[in-house]
């Protein structure tokens, strides 16, 4: 499969760059930060996102989106990455919907996915719990209850759960604590008696929440895919949100370079401009081709699953491992080559090592998924 765009999805890449470029720029997330927003992004930008079609790029056309696949999505993540636009895109657009199509029955998904496309329902992911990322570490309990189930415990690490309206909620219905089997996944009412929600702003300025939930009654009806069996379709859910924090941690890499490039070829220094040191153009020869490996795995990934590939979870791990690695050495040396003024907050830089930060620990670092790809690979 070649690793070029075709022709729509260049127009889709186009779209999106100029779109968050103009709407939701990198001003408008130190705005937020400065202000301590307590939504953490403008919902008149996300009605914007949804009317362009980018909310429901997943929902199928019967369902009211636009049916344009992973790919096109990690392009509308790229640019949310390059422009740190702050959107509820990755909990809602991607999670949401892809746990919708991949365990949802006909009538969740003629009721939740119109209303994705639309930018009407904000959707949270609420499964880890432990310190680190462990998707099959699962404490919380499901237990019967008249007809449907309680559920009890602690999510820790909700992205955007303190204004989503519906839970995607993993508990346990049987097996032991660390086993993938037994795992049950709900959707929940973010309203419903018994739910705690405690905002947390993390380093980048973005918001994720702790979830507690105590006796907190769904029906039957509420859960999404086999009693049990919910650990297949949280794993679909979880390689769809790397591969997508992929495509976002390059949109990061691509920004932080360009804007270095820009300012070696402004900044002064000893009566010549720096970028003509011999030394500085090594560096940024090697992070443009970081860059572009990390771009290669990224698009891979995302082809992978829109192809059904077998192969999706390992090509999702590589690309979030190396798109994790080089949104790190790409904001470390744009920091580095700015110099000095690269650690003040006059410039954006600083902001993007602090999304890549927190993009990188997010749904597995680089050593979780060095694991995991060896894990699949039989090692």
């Amino acid at each position: 499969m070649a690793l070029v765009l075709t022709d729509e999805q260049k127009m889709i890449k186009d779209s999106a760059d100029g779109f968050f470029a103009s709407e939701a720029p990198v001003s408008q997330h130190r705005s937020l930060r400065d202000s301590a927003d307590a939504t953490g992004f403008r919902r008149d930008v996300w009605a914007k996102i949804a009317q362009m079609g980018f909310a429901g790029v997943l929902v199928p056309e019967e369902h009211g989106g636009a049916g344009l696949g992973n790919v096109a999505a990690g392009l509308v993540m790229e640019a949310i990455g390059r422009n740190l636009s702050a959107a509820p895109m990755l909990s809602t657009g991607i999670l949401g919907a892809t746990a919708l199509l991949a365990g949802g029955s006909p009538e969740q998904q003629a009721r939740y996915l119109p209303l994705i496309a639309q930018g009407q329902r904000l959707f949270a992911l609420a499964a880890d719990e432990a310190a680190r990322h462990a998707p099959a570490f699962v404490e919380a309990t499901a237990t019967p209850s008249g007809n449907g189930f309680k559920l009890n415990g602690v999510k820790g690490f909700v992205l955007d759960g303190h204004v989503a309206d519906t839970l995607i909620v993993a508990a346990r219905t049987d097996g032991a604590t660390d086993s993938p089997d037994g795992i049950t996944l709900f959707l929940v009412d973010a309203k419903t008696p018994g739910i705690d929600v405690t905002r947390r702003s993390m380093v980048d300025s973005r918001n994720a929440a702790r979830i507690a939930l105590a006796d907190v009654q769904v029906d039957g009806a509420d859960v999404l895919g086999p009693v049990g069996g919910g650990f297949a379709i949280l794993e679909k859910v979880l390689d769809a949100g790397r591969a997508a924090l992929a495509a976002e941690m390059l949109g990061v890499s691509s920004e932080s370079f360009a804007k270095t490039v820009d300012y070696l070829k402004q900044r002064e220094q000893f009566g010549a401009r720096i970028g003509s040191f011999q030394a500085l153009q090594h560096r940024a020869a090697h992070l443009f081709c970081e860059v572009e490996l990390a771009r290669s795995a990224t698009l891979r990934a995302l082809q992978a699953l829109d192809s059904g590939d077998d192969r999706a979870p390992a090509f999702a791990s590589l690309a979030k491992a190396k798109a994790g690695e080089v949104a790190k050495l790409a904001t470390n040396e744009g920091v580095q080559m700015h110099g000095g003024i690269g650690m003040t907050d006059d410039f954006d830089i600083g902001f993007y090592m602090k999304r890549a930060r927190a993009a990188q620990e997010t749904f597995g670092d680089v050593s979780f998924h060095g694991d995991r790809l060896a894990r699949l690979m039989g090692y």
